[in-house]
């Protein structure tokens, strides 16, 4: 089975109540549409913050969420002198804290730094079709059929069947956003 592979750059979810600290009574923008239904880049950004180093200009990713998360490379970890947890989306507990700064204010969060993982997107439907569970483990392979890489599963309804990466991992693997990637699903 053909997945197409989407490159993740650094960027945060913000919840409305830290959007307004961070920009007061502005909107939140859509600069582009993501793969991700429903799922933008905004025109905005912030700048992320630790022990007095900072990456600035980190893309705000929309819509507003329930949490606050931000997803770094592990090259911005290192700028940023920190160790982060490798984690899926949405699992922040005991991450590590970050200060965000923006154009109306600052925000320290105690937790939501995360490496994320990779992972690949895709639909209950598709997952009971092909007999997959959320957070399942599957090998990725090549048009030879080389391993590349594991990735879990995530379920995302609505969703898009794409596996993301992280632009570390883009140029680990040598692999760009709409590369292919295969599963095996006959032999997994």
């Amino acid at each position: 089975m053909e997945i197409n592979i989407g490159v993740s750059n650094r960027h945060v979810h913000l919840t409305n109540e830290t959007w307004k600290e961070l920009f007061g009574d502005e909107e939140i923008q859509v600069r582009n549409y993501i793969s991700q239904p429903g799922q933008f880049a905004s025109l905005s950004t912030v700048d992320v913050k630790f022990n007095g180093h900072v990456i600035e200009h980190v893309r705000v990713v929309g819509p507003i969420r329930k949490y606050n998360q931000i997803e770094l490379s592990q090259t911005d970890a290192n700028v940023l002198g920190i160790n982060p947890p490798r984690r899926q989306s949405g699992d922040l507990e005991c991450s590590l804290p970050i200060n965000l700064i923006g154009p109306k204010g600052k925000v320290s969060l105690s937790e939501g730094c995360i490496l994320a993982e990779r992972h690949i997107h895709m639909t209950p439907d598709m997952m009971e079709e092909l007999h997959f569970t959320n957070e399942q483990v599957v090998n990725m392979y090549d048009i030879n059929h080389k391993l590349i890489f594991s990735s879990k599963i995530k379920r995302s309804d609505p969703g898009t069947l794409e596996c993301h990466i992280d632009k570390d991992e883009s140029q680990e693997y040598n692999l760009q956003t709409g590369d292919k990637l295969y599963i095996d699903v006959e032999n997994r």
